[in-house]
């Protein structure tokens, strides 16, 4: 059915290179949101009207060179693996190399020195490499980005298609079978170890999609429990969820009691209390109690969903790092060719350099040359940070985001809620009547009209101050922007609210609430809102990184300036309208990048015009949608690990990098001139991929100072 998602996974990719081949393919035959990542061997696309169907998508990646794992198969996969190919080609590989050496060594084997017995051990090795290699490096071509496996293709075929010249003509000086079959294998083990290295960063999907819930127990209208997988649950279910189970779905508390560990969603490593009301994320632990929750999310809506789909697609979206790395890969595989076709020639035909000779130099070249440490330089650094961000409860929304947060120089914090708790307290309250219990009934009954994060407080401190005092209030209405306006059992108007509320014969001041009975002032409400533990600390840390704080708020200016001023913020602005703050935001990301951190739901226009969005919203869909970095746990002292996290993986991702132009510069011209034998070239070429991947594993584990 058109518009559908199809989601496939796919065999056979071993870089970048034949991910943007298998990308262009689909992009070519009308297909739209193609996404092909070959770490996680993952190809995903939206059906249209007019792109090809399903069949002809399996048939052309066939035709690529890669193959279509049905998820209905054998799990094991193919009889026919990369372990056992460079198995086969080493048992026949060894003794040609051996040979070689003993030769070296002046050690004569008679049986070795027939050239035809020394083709059909070479025979085996060539002809795997050739249909491993050859397929790939086909598949590459047609793609129109030629990769690594067109040089090893070309290099061990030249080498066979010469020594097979040399025994026809039975000349010693043509034999270097040795070399085309230990090209193949060395290359082969280094696409082993590589095959290896690259699963390691990805080990962060695989741990968060192992805590997805296989099954759940849902309470049936009966009052019985049934067992169902967790795909046929659905939103509104109710559902049982026992100490020591995993939280099946996103949900609410219906009844009970739990301590709930969220350490592997959100990074909190203290078990948190939540009784009914209160939200559950799917996969978290319930280690103490035992709850009743209805689901509110589920599938792809839920926050563990989120998260995986978050770290899968983050290397789709590249730095501007990488996009130098990107062109010259591009042009790297003709330009190392035509390097390669000089060195014969000028070795020949300038130098004087035996044909023999001079052809080994040009297959040296073919084989030391790894554009494929390039194509890795950036995925592999990239997939690891933002596995580590995610086991830390820090989703980052692509490779682009971390770059250009590293670079953030300005952080823009909303006031409440993100600075302050957002749990407002009373700090006093001023009597106007001496009848204080009726005020205290009033404000109470007052509140429970509106879901306001203010009355929601008041609610909590007022419950303990009624004293069983009871009003009947009528015609109650909340009068936005104001306060709330009800009557009471005897006609009187009551009014709680801002100073707006008051009389024009009475005086109040911004931020305080009135209760008002008729024209009578009856009581002055002073509120505080809490400044959280942490905020003064990640303000200090960020003004010994070089980076300055600013306070935006929509609160009074006294407010925001009081907050700044303990917090130590220079640059503040209060009073702001929504308008304002997009306005102010829009102007400091002229100056340059500007992070704005707020609770992702009222801040959500903010947060996407900044330059890079952050919410501390705890699992808010309006923060996963509006902001680039989510913080779910919502900590402030988890913005100096998202900034340390994503600093040294924009470090990691050029020392990949580095290594990855300096070692082709310094190599190429090496072989060119002879002074690299091409199986020498073959190890070192294998290993240059898992240097580039090993140094990203260690940022997985790199202390990183916060």
């Amino acid at each position: 059915m058109a518009n559908d998602i199809v989601e496939l996974k796919v065999e056979g990719m071993t870089c970048n290179n034949c991910a943007a081949s298998l990308n262009k393919f689909l992009e070519r035959k009308g297909l739209e949101e193609v996404y092909v990542n070959f770490q996680t061997k993952e190809v995903r696309y939206r059906e249209t009207a007019s792109g090809i169907d399903r069949e002809k998508v399996r048939q052309g990646i066939h035709k690529l060179g890669f193959s279509v794992v049905d998820e209905d198969s054998d799990a094991k996969g193919p009889w026919w693996t990369l372990e056992r190919k460079l198995l086969v080609s080493a048992i026949f590989t060894f003794p040609l190399l051996m040979y070689h050496f003993f030769m070296m060594a002046g050690v004569e084997l008679v049986i070795m020195e027939n050239y035809w017995f020394q083709m059909a051990l070479c025979l085996p090795p060539f002809v795997i490499g050739f249909l491993h290699f050859g397929r790939s490096a086909l598949s590459s071509l047609k793609g129109g980005v030629p990769n690594m496996d067109v040089l090893i293709f070309v290099g061990s075929t030249a080498a066979f298609v010469y020594s097979l010249v040399g025994t026809l003509l039975w000349e010693a000086n043509y034999i270097f079978y040795e070399t085309s079959a230990t090209i193949v294998t060395l290359v082969l083990v280094g696409n082993w170890l590589e095959k290896r290295a690259v699963e390691q960063t990805t080990t962060a999907i695989g741990e968060l999609t192992k805590l997805q819930v296989e099954t759940a127990r849902k309470i049936m209208p009966s009052g019985a429990v049934v067992t169902l997988k967790r795909e046929e649950v659905k939103v509104g279910d109710t559902l049982l969820v026992n100490e020591g189970d995993k939280v099946p779905l996103d949900g609410q508390i219906l009844e009970g009691e739990a301590a709930v560990d969220e350490s592997m969603l959100t990074g909190e490593s203290l078990p948190v209390n939540k009784s009914a009301g209160d939200q559950v994320i799917g996969a978290s632990v319930i280690v103490g109690g035992s709850v009743k929750m209805e689901v509110t999310a589920a599938g792809r809506d839920t926050v563990l969903s989120q998260m995986i789909e978050l770290v899968k697609t983050a290397q789709q979206d590249k730095p501007d790092i990488q996009r130098l790395a990107d062109k010259i890969s591009a042009i790297f595989v003709p330009v190392v060719l035509s390097i390669a076709l000089l060195t014969l020639l000028l070795g020949h035909f300038v130098f004087g350099l035996a044909f023999g000779q001079a052809l080994m130099n040009a297959i040296a070249v073919l084989v030391i040359s790894c554009p494929c440490a390039m194509g890795l330089a950036t995925p592999t650094a990239v997939m690891v940070g933002v596995g580590r961000l995610a086991r830390n409860g820090i989703l980052v929304k692509g490779g682009q985001t971390l770059e250009v947060f590293s670079r953030v120089k300005k952080v823009v914090f909303d006031k409440t809620g993100t600075l302050t708790t957002g749990d407002f307290r009373i700090r006093h309250i001023e009597y106007h009547q001496p009848d204080e219990a009726q005020a205290n009934a009033l404000i109470y009954k007052l509140e429970q009209h509106s879901s306001h994060p203010i009355a929601q407080s008041l609610l909590r401190e007022m419950a303990s101050r009624v004293n069983g005092v009871a009003v009947e209030l009528q015609e109650v209405e909340e009068l936005k922007g104001r306060g709330l306006q009800a009557r009471d059992q005897h006609g009187h108007t009551i009014r709680l609210g801002s100073d707006r509320m008051l009389p024009p014969q009475v005086a109040g001041e911004p931020g305080a609430l009135y209760l008002i009975e008729n024209d009578t002032l009856l009581a002055t409400i002073t509120l505080a809102d809490d400044i959280k533990a942490d905020a003064a600390e990640t303000v200090a840390y960020l003004k010994s990184q070089g980076k300055s704080a600013v306070l935006l708020s929509g609160d009074q200016e006294a407010k925001v300036a009081e907050v700044a001023g303990y917090l130590g913020i220079e640059e503040y602005y209060g009073a702001q309208l929504p308008e304002q703050k997009l306005e102010r935001i829009a102007a400091l990301s002229a100056q340059g990048p500007t992070a704005m951190v707020g609770d992702g739901i009222n801040d959500a226009p903010a947060l996407a015009k900044a330059t890079v969005g952050v919410s501390l919203s705890n699992a808010s869909q309006v923060a996963i949608q509006s902001a680039q970095i989510i913080l779910l746990n919502g900590k402030l002292e988890y913005l100096r690990k998202a900034f340390g996290i994503s600093e040294h993986t924009v470090l990691t991702i050029k020392q990949n990098l580095f290594w990855a132009f300096a070692y082709n510069i310094v190599a190429i011209p090496i072989a060119a001139m002879g002074f690299l034998n091409p199986m020498w070239g073959a190890l070192f070429m294998a290993f240059s991929d898992v240097v580039v991947i090993g140094n990203s594993i260690r940022l997985r584990y790199k202390r990183i100072k916060s």
